[in-house]
């Protein structure tokens, strides 16, 4: 199952991403991809994508989660990772931060 937000910045509504590609709102059933609905994600598998109403004209695609607070990544924590950047494997995965502007 594909999520994906829509509409307009800062207003964005949940959707999913039917097997034809199709957008579908989600909004009935969760408010936003955010906050405590990330933990719970596997509830909504349930939901037959056909039952919930096609976002019709074209649409911004907003960022994949919302109300994101902090971005932390995990850098070369595996081996081809770190080759294709021409480093080392170190000894622990290295662990950094980048803006939410990222997403």
């Amino acid at each position: 199952m594909k999520f994906a937000r829509y509409g307009e910045r800062g207003a964005e509504k949940p959707a999913l991403v039917d097997a034809n590609g199709n957008l579908r709102d989600l909004s009935a059933h969760v408010d936003d991809i955010a906050g405590d609905v990330l933990t719970r994600l596997d509830d909504l598998k349930s939901i037959d994508p056909e039952s919930l109403p096609l976002v019709e004209g074209e649409q911004r695609l907003g960022a994949c989660v919302g109300q994101t607070g902090k971005f932390i990544c995990i850098g070369l924590n595996y081996a081809d990772h770190a080759a294709e950047s021409g480093m080392e494997v170190p000894p622990e995965p290295v662990i950094f931060a980048k803006y939410t502007s990222a997403i």
